[in-house]
């Protein structure tokens, strides 16, 4: 049985993205296999993996919010900054209140500026940081825009040597927990470093859906693993729909520009903050056949009245 879809998987500590990618292209057989977002070998949690055809939405499942489980250290600062680096400055014995922390923590809800740490996979000048961290050398980052959705302080332990703060976030993709934690502590005004992360969600892909290796090792060899795998078109569920004729999703799967269907005009400006103004498209639509079949993404263009394609699926 072809194996299409997005699988979700539960990536374990000491793996890379990369890891995992090869070790299920090993189980399943399929080398056409590509993950929608870096976790740090440390970090555990939510990975899907996009196979086959399904491989052709991992721009748009990538792009959608995390949620993340993280613990904070307070008293210790690295050079990556989190607890697998060297310290840089160490100051025990920290005294801080609840309040201080909580007016800290929830002062970074909203769109913040980050500048990537050194240790990260951000391209300067063609050279990824951590290979430039890895010699030795630090270069100027520009800071980035990320938005903190929402953060809830879960538990503190602040009698500790080094006080542990631990808290739930969702963030727009890109956010670096690590650096989250760090600029926490420089609002405290204390050295401050990431102690654990696990990422919970990826757009709507959660940990209770995630298998682990060894799961999805024994249901490849079961021939069970394929109704596990979540279908393209509902890993980009958030992306608006529209269903066309028969005939026009022929034409469609052709590669051929259709016409947008007279009912969906009216919703097209809801998907963007204003209207499209004339030849401009809205971001794209998945196309169904009225039989049900996906056709796949098409960018509509209002002022020609058409649905233009974007990829298509046979």
């Amino acid at each position: 049985m072809t194996l299409d879809g997005v699988l979700p998987v539960l990536k374990p500590v000491d793996f890379t993205s990369h890891d995992v990618v090869a070790k299920v292209r090993r189980l399943i057989g399929v080398k056409r296999i590509g993950h929608t977002g870096t976790l740090d070998p440390k970090v555990t949690g939510v990975l899907p993996l996009c196979i086959g055809k399904a491989t052709r939405v991992v721009e748009y499942i990538q792009d959608l919010p995390k949620s993340y489980e993280a613990e904070l250290a307070i008293g210790i600062a690295t050079d990556t900054e989190d607890l697998t680096g060297e310290p840089v400055m160490r100051l025990p014995g920290v005294k801080l209140t609840e309040a201080q922390v909580r007016e800290a923590v929830l002062s970074f809800v909203g769109t913040i500026d980050q500048i990537p740490p050194m240790y990260s996979a951000v391209k300067v000048d063609g050279k990824r940081l951590y290979e430039l961290a890895r010699q030795g050398r630090e270069v100027e980052r520009k800071p980035r825009s990320v938005t903190i959705y929402r953060i809830e302080i879960t538990q503190l332990e602040l009698e500790r040597d080094y006080p542990l703060i631990r808290f739930a976030v969702d963030c727009s993709k890109g956010t670096y927990i690590r650096t989250l934690c760090a600029d926490i502590g420089r609002k405290l005004g204390v050295p401050a470093a990431m102690a654990s992360l696990v990422r919970t969600s990826s757009g709507s892909m959660t940990l209770p859906m995630c298998l682990t290796l060894e799961e999805i090792e024994r249901l490849a060899q079961t021939g069970d693993l394929a109704p596990r795998l979540i279908p393209a078109d509902r890993a980009i569920g958030h992306l608006p729909a529209c269903t066309v004729a028969d005939a026009d999703a022929l034409r469609a799967q052709q590669g051929q520009k259709i016409n947008l269907p007279v009912s969906a005009r009216s919703e097209v400006p809801a998907f963007g903050e204003d209207a499209a103004e004339p030849g401009e498209t809205q971001p794209v639509w998945r196309v169904y056949a009225a039989k049900g079949d996906f056709v796949g993404l098409f960018a509509p263009d209002l002022a020609r009245g058409l649905l233009v394609p974007v990829k298509v699926w046979n």
